[in-house]
């Protein structure tokens, strides 16, 4: 599976996925969201139209400035059903927490601490749920997950879906409704100015984005997900390891005097996330953590160039603090309070808009990224 480099990486769009054409669908849904806006100011709340764009939706009610996500985890649970049958391994526990943490790992970058998480639950038959072991891994993973986002698990929805959904598979998905804390403004990268540092904290492995690509490369593996890796894991155990929670982090930060001027969670399109706010402004990386043996090994099979990998898996990035010049070292240290590993990568320079990781040569140019609305005539 030869690619040929570019940022829109063949290999993922021959397993099914195509930034470009969902970057435009998201374009048009956030530009048709745009208009209705002003019936939030009819109930008395306000929409916080900056939002528009970013990982969350703010809006103001009530005295209040609340920010709401909705967020799926994609094919993952296909792997962990995969996984299940060839190794004998449930690993449902790992997807539910993954998916809270897709979910509250985003709403944590407009600045928003979580409140409550709603489950969605679609199977396509409801025999899913006869696996007593299967089902009770999936619910204390959700509640696990909940736990270490400091969120209460409010509710959700567990609709049978034939037809629509495989028997044997369910969609992993939900929503969480956060509180940007009182005396803090939303994050928006508003703030931004050259000479920010740019702090990259690692992720646990695939998280929650590529799991499309990692199923079409098991199904090319003589003994797909029993391959051994270097160090004598299991691919398939590998890819379920659990996506890190950057909750608590985000919350010592707002609890800190740290100025935080955006946060990006690494997800989907790799680090081109690291110029999603509309500024005229250089992302330069210097410093690159380093890559999950699982992330290399998809590379290396998949044959992907350096700028179709970082385009597409979070390759050991999985959450971006940018901070004022000088304050990186103190968010390095609040990120092992946490737990977690991080470094001091980079810095924010004068534009042109891109993302430069010198490290490796790659150069990502503002097109290659665009998931800002159109304001109607």
């Amino acid at each position: 599976m030869a690619d040929p480099g570019t940022p829109g990486s063949s290999a993922y769009r021959a397993a099914g996925v195509d930034y470009h054409a969902l970057d435009a669908g998201k374009r048009n849904a956030l530009t048709e969201a745009l208009a209705t806006s002003e019936l939030l100011t009819a109930s008395g709340g306000q929409a916080v139209d900056e939002s528009r764009g970013e990982p969350a939706f703010v809006f103001e009610a009530g005295g209040q400035t609340l920010a709401f996500v909705v967020e799926g985890l994609g094919t993952k649970s296909i792997i962990a059903r995969q996984v299940e049958e060839q190794l004998g391994v449930s690993r449902f526990d790992s997807v539910a927490y993954d998916t809270v943490a897709a979910i509250v790992n985003d709403l944590c970058c407009v600045g928003a601490l979580p409140l409550v998480v709603n489950a969605y639950f679609a199977t396509g038959s409801s025999d899913w749920y006869a696996d007593e072991g299967r089902n009770g891994g999936l619910v204390s993973g959700w509640r696990k997950a909940c736990v270490d986002a400091g969120a209460t698990w409010g509710g959700g929805e567990s609709p049978s879906l034939p037809g629509l959904v495989a028997p044997d598979d369910i969609e992993l998905a939900g929503s969480a409704v956060g509180i940007v804390p009182p005396g803090r403004r939303p994050i928006f990268g508003a703030d931004l100015v050259p000479g920010d540092e740019i702090v990259i904290v690692a992720s646990n492995g695939l998280h929650a984005n590529g799991s499309s690509l990692a199923r079409r490369v098991a199904e090319e593996l003589p003994d797909g997900y029993r391959t051994a890796l270097p160090s004598g894991r299991t691919f398939g155990d590998a890819l379920l390891d659990r996506t890190a929670m950057y909750a608590g982090l985000v919350r010592a930060l707002l609890e800190s005097s740290v100025e935080i001027h955006y946060l990006s969670h690494i997800t989907g399109h790799g680090l081109l996330k690291l110029m999603r706010p509309r500024r005229e402004l250089t992302y330069t990386v210097t410093r690159l953590p380093e890559v999950p043996e699982v992330l290399a090994f998809l590379v290396e099979r998949t044959q992907m160039s350096p700028a179709a990998a970082y385009a597409t898996f979070n390759m050991g990035c999985g959450f971006a603090v940018y901070c004022a010049g000088g304050s990186g070292d103190e968010v390095v240290r609040l990120a092992a309070r946490a737990g977690l590993s991080a470094t001091v990568a980079g810095t924010v320079e004068q534009g042109p808009r891109r993302v430069v990781l010198d490290q490796i040569g790659v150069v990502f140019e503002s097109d290659d990224m665009d998931l800002t609305p159109r304001r109607a005539a």
